[in-house]
């Protein structure tokens, strides 16, 4: 039975937490950690674990066999760095840090642990519709990919959470940075970015341009054009379409009943990520916790969350300078395959 540590009992703590309770065999939560001290005592008490004041501590506690970060997302370069020095697996939600020097941080101390650690929570590629997606493309179905365009369209920001431009890079279009690549092979890179805006909807605050368009392109030539859309006012819609010099495959709508009725026809689109993704979250849990109880740790790596953050800190300049940014790597470590 693997013991967890959950360092952040927010929303997507708390999902985590109830789908290591409710639907995934080989693994219980012994401890939790929090700022706001009042829900973590709740949330420790609803599932049986015990609540830890510090989170230094929780990480090096005796009954804690890995450790799950969902915390405040500037907190996550300390804790990963934490977990891993004490010889913990650590399952950290994106991003893996703020700037992408966090993340080289982060991927020298797992270097030193000398095994790999480390999984980054990008959930999409646990996602069926992604994985037939890709399955597409590996067989060759549609030729060589040369176009991705993908849209991140939501409601309303989740809670109500005030949201800034700089997020909208950090904490969002850093799936859909992720997701490319799994979809067009991971070992090509990307080379250049660019960030434009259009007027922005009437429902965003000053902080927020919103929606947001983004233009990569990759070092074999691969566009990529990415919408993110917080206040979209009619749903959770996430799409991508590559086009290939054979053909084109997109990602299917979910599956909801079509209703015909008063001259209409229509189906639901969820409101929410949860709705979108649970499946991919519980996939995603059930093989990491698989993949620790082995030992061998093959998720999205600290590595990847190295290319997402490096993209996200290029989008962040291009919308301050209004121009194309090159994009520049520190070659992967021989530490770090491609596991895809």
């Amino acid at each position: 039975m693997l013991r967890i540590g959950v360092i952040g009992t927010g929303g997507m703590g708390r999902h985590h937490i109830g789908n290591i309770r409710s639907v995934i065999p080989g693994a219980r939560v012994t401890a939790v950690n929090d700022a706001n001290e009042a829900i973590a005592k709740q949330v420790a008490a609803d599932c049986g674990a015990r609540f830890i004041a510090e989170p230094r501590q929780l990480i090096r506690a005796d009954d804690v066999d890995a450790v799950m970060i969902a915390s405040w997302d500037p907190t996550h370069e300390e804790f990963s760095i934490a977990a891993i020095e004490a010889g913990k697996y650590v399952f950290c939600e994106k991003p893996l840090s703020d700037t992408p020097e966090g993340c080289l941080r982060i991927m020298e101390a797992e270097q030193k642990a000398g095994k790999r650690l480390l999984q980054v929570g990008f959930m999409r590629r646990y996602d069926q519709a992604y994985r037939e997606l890709r399955a597409v493309i590996e067989k060759g179905t549609i030729g060589r990919p040369l176009v991705v365009r993908a849209q991140h369209r939501n409601l309303a920001p989740a809670g109500g959470a005030t949201i800034t431009s700089d997020m909208s890079a950090t904490n969002a279009l850093v799936h859909e940075f992720d997701i490319t690549r799994y979809l067009i092979g991971g070992e090509d890179t990307y080379v250049s970015a660019q960030l434009v805006a259009p007027r922005s909807s009437r429902f965003c605050g000053d902080d927020l341009i919103d929606p947001q368009l983004v233009y990569l392109e990759t070092k074999q030539g691969v566009r990529v054009e990415l919408e993110l859309f917080w206040y979209c006012h009619y749903g959770y819609d996430i799409r991508c379409e590559v086009v290939g010099d054979l053909g084109t495959a997109s990602l299917p709508d979910p599956a909801h009943t079509v209703v015909r009725c008063d001259g209409q026809s229509a189906f639901q689109i969820v409101p929410t990520w949860q709705e979108r993704f649970d499946e991919a979250y519980i996939t995603e849990l059930r093989e990491w916790i698989a993949s620790v109880q082995a030992e061998n740790i093959t998720g999205p790596s600290a590595w990847d969350g190295y290319i997402a953050s490096l993209v996200a800190s290029a989008c962040r300049q291009s919308r301050l300078t209004g121009g194309i940014v090159p994009i520049r790597s520190v070659d992967c470590p021989d530490f770090y395959h491609v596991n895809f």
